[in-house]
């Protein structure tokens, strides 16, 4: 990635970041375009560079999380199986990233609250709908090439891309239902582990 492209990611990731805090903070309806662009340092112009609205914003991390995800399964050993090259890319994307350790998050207990509420909004459920499909697509195309099966013609990848999305929400739900204490990587670890020891009755 050039130092262009590099620069423009890192903006799109600032905004996304700033409208997830805020509005986890204030709530949806209290965050305004203007004030993600000021908390990330930019103009409301720029924002609407990246983004049609504080909503797309918001969820945009979500996308990011799972392109950065298909293109680092795409990378992962020759060799490797399968779903060990799958956990390791999507507990790579639990881990805390810059923009986590540049906001620390000083009660997150409120956090969680905010964040719970954040999910909830009405206002969010089309865009996280829209994210969450391009996602697993992006997924599904990953483990196809991996795997040497046809995306058009296989279920295989789409069912694989659809059991991570699984695991990656329902890993996110418990933790939201908690008070901030658990382990996001712990709860997605295992779930995935559930999932490839074949769900089997606890």
């Amino acid at each position: 990635m050039g130092l262009r492209e590099r620069k423009k990611a890192e903006t799109r990731s600032a905004l996304s970041w700033a409208a997830i805090r805020l509005t986890a903070e204030r709530g949806f309806d209290n965050v305004r375009v203007e004030d993600i662009a000021d908390a990330a340092g930019v103009s409301p112009r720029t924002f609407n560079n990246y983004f049609s609205s504080k909503a797309e914003a918001i969820v945009s991390r979500h996308l990011d999380r799972f392109h950065r995800a298909a293109d680092e399964l795409r990378a992962r050993p020759d060799g490797e199986p399968l779903w060990e090259s799958i956990t390791e890319v999507a507990l790579s994307q639990v881990e805390p990233g810059a923009e986590v350790l540049a906001h620390p998050i000083a009660d997150r207990g409120a956090w969680v609250v905010g964040v719970r509420a954040m999910v909830a909004e009405p206002a969010l459920q089309g865009e996280w709908l829209r994210a969450a499909a391009r996602a697993e697509a992006e997924f599904a195309a990953a483990v196809a090439q991996r795997t040497g099966t046809d995306l058009e013609k296989d279920i295989y990848p789409h069912l694989v891309a659809a059991a991570v999305t699984a695991a990656t929400n329902v890993a996110q739900a418990q933790f939201l239902r908690g008070d901030g204490t658990a382990s996001m990587r712990d709860l997605l670890s295992e779930a995935l582990v559930r999932i490839t020891s074949g769900l089997p009755t606890p």
